[in-house]
């Protein structure tokens, strides 16, 4: 049986040509007895038995056994099971949802953002894994990793400028191995590989580790009236790990962008989530790496001046993530006062307090 009935996330060519190496031609088909639903926090519709129902793919052929282990992987990692189906009197295989719980008729404001372009780059981390891992495990991951798949398309479609550093060319870095010792929310990447160096020449091979998170916002929350800030508390692993007696921190609003976010929607979702505020303008204070020789998250800093009233601070945080946040509303000299004794001492924190120092006369002169 060489014909695989097409639906869906598979119906993107650039998709397909990850998971098989090569393009392949297809063409219009329809399968009957069945249909489109959506699946709790899955952005694509998947396909399940429905009597009386027809679904409009396309009609994959002429592929071979070592394709259709490559598909089989990719959609097991993805929550699919093989199936034999009939479409147009042949039979043919087709991907159909294996856990099929909370299903509901697919609608299309259910897709995902972007889901092509970021489903593209998530097929990319499945098909470097197989033979690595299972695709239980890679399901069980496929949330965050879902969140580097839409990091890294976000770096490639916007990087930053090269008007002094060097200016990276195909070429300049030599890959020879890859390993992913570690995968659990977060993950460690090994690579060995050679880069060029300032005298034009490439270095020899070298071994590089890699933190990798998904990009994330910060936003802090400043009244221009009342001149002062909200800051957040939350006990933190970082400090508690490298044997802080105190790893409670202060610290602005910060969360990772889910996939199909902007930066700015982001920063909107985790104020409400961790101040309780709907904040208005965002003023952007860097991107930036807060850590680049050693994680691959990238941060988006924000101000948002808004409204920040007596009794604004309080207890937020999602439950479901185990979250336990204390707001509090804090003058602005005694928050630079705060980061000169170091009580607060988390990195974008301080650099969004001293942009706010740097801005505050003007932010205060125009309300």
């Amino acid at each position: 049986m060489t014909a695989l009935f097409l639906h869906g996330r598979l119906l993107s060519p650039a998709l397909r040509r990850v998971i098989l190496g090569a393009p392949m031609e297809t063409r219009p088909a329809r399968l009957d007895g069945h249909a489109p639903f959506g699946l709790p926090d899955q952005g694509w519709p998947v396909l399940m038995p429905l009597a009386g129902s027809e679904v409009e793919g396309e009609l994959l052929v002429g592929f071979g056994a070592a394709d259709l282990d490559r598909l089989d992987h990719h959609e097991a990692a993805m929550g699919q099971v093989r199936v034999q189906v009939r479409v147009g009197g042949q039979d043919a295989y087709a991907y159909l949802a294996a856990d099929p719980q909370g299903a509901v008729p697919w609608t299309a404001d259910r897709a995902l953002p972007d889901g092509e372009a970021i489903l593209a780059q998530l097929a990319e981390d499945v098909m470097a894994l197989m033979g690595r891992a299972a695709p239980d495990v890679i399901l069980r991951r496929r949330g965050a990793m879902l969140v580097r798949a839409a990091s890294r398309l976000r770096a490639q479609r916007a990087p930053g400028p090269t008007d002094l550093r060097h200016r990276a060319v195909p070429g300049d870095i030599a890959p020879a191995a890859w390993r992913q010792p570690y995968a659990n929310f977060f993950s460690v990447e090994e690579h060995d590989l050679g880069f060029r160096r300032f005298d034009g020449s490439l270095g020899p091979t070298v071994t590089r580790a890699a933190f990798v998170s998904g990009d994330a916002v910060t936003v802090l929350p400043y009244d221009p009236v009342r001149d002062r800030v909200l800051l957040i508390e939350q006990f933190r692993a970082g400090p508690h790990v490298r044997g802080d007696p105190q790893p409670w921190h202060l610290e602005a609003v910060a969360g990772r962008i889910d996939p199909g976010e902007t930066p700015e929607q982001t920063a909107r979702r985790e104020a409400v989530e961790e101040a309780g505020l709907v904040i208005g303008p965002l003023l952007l204070v860097s991107g930036c790496y807060p850590s680049p020789g050693a994680k691959s998250e990238f941060l988006y800093c924000y101000v948002a001046p808004c409204d920040l009233p007596d009794g604004a601070a309080g207890l937020f945080g999602l439950a479901e993530e185990a979250e336990d946040i204390r707001g509090h509303l804090i003058g602005f000299d005694a928050a630079m006062a705060l980061v000169a004794s170091g009580e607060i001492a988390t990195g974008p924190t301080v650099m969004s307090l001293f942009w706010l120092a740097l801005n505050r006369d003007r932010l205060r002169a125009i309300t």
